[in-house]
């Protein structure tokens, strides 16, 4: 049986709330003051059996806005060397995430140890967890303006370029993004169209 479909896994149900939260509204987060002083031993206890420091001090994978956690859910057996992050502004969805991480880990031992959760607002608080110049940045939005908008922007910065859609061809992740997700699966059952666009973070020669 899918590990995911075990009893044990939490509904959702119980875990809803609004689909959107304000980020500009007053919340109250815990956060570190910088990277180097985030404490991922808490969330990755497997690959922290002492101070983290080492090779895996470094979350690469983060799904700002991860909702239900599909995508996290999706990637994990397929890095399974690779530490990811998802950060939810929402309680309840948050929750229900680091509940279902809990029931897989405890359903299939050995699994799903790279992957957490955390509330959060990214908006304000992304440079308090992650280094500058951390990988490639992926979008997908079911909205054509949305789309637009970040293209636009991320276009216009001068330290992103974007990636050509053929050296994307072989990518697993770009494959997975429209489908594994509750937004994903929700627009493919409405027959909708999701609209995706990937940048690679250029160095910057004065400050990297």
């Amino acid at each position: 049986m899918d590990a995911d479909m075990s009893s044990s896994m939490p509904q959702k149900r119980y875990y809803r709330q609004r689909a959107h939260s304000n980020p500009m509204a007053h919340h109250t987060f815990e956060y570190p003051v910088s990277p180097e002083e985030m404490d991922w031993a808490t969330l990755y206890p497997r690959f922290f059996p002492g101070p983290a420091e080492g090779k895996y001090s470094h979350v690469e994978f983060a799904d700002i806005g991860c909702g239900y956690g599909g995508l996290l859910v999706e990637l994990s057996p397929l890095f399974p060397d690779k530490l990811m992050l998802g950060m939810e502004i929402r309680v309840k969805v948050s929750d229900y995430v680091r509940d279902r991480i809990t029931a897989l880990r405890q359903s299939t031992p050995g699994s799903y140890q790279n992957i957490a959760c955390i509330r959060s607002n990214a908006m304000k608080y992304l440079p308090n967890f992650f280094f500058k110049g951390q990988g490639l940045v992926y979008t997908i939005t079911d909205v054509e303006e949305v789309h637009l908008w970040m293209v636009k922007h991320f276009s216009e910065h001068p330290l992103f370029a974007r990636v050509p859609h053929e050296e994307l061809a072989d990518d697993i992740i770009t494959s997975r993004l429209g489908s594994c997700t509750e937004e994903g699966k929700k627009v493919q059952r409405n027959g909708g169209q999701n609209f995706l666009a990937v940048f690679r973070r250029i160095e910057d020669p004065i400050s990297d």
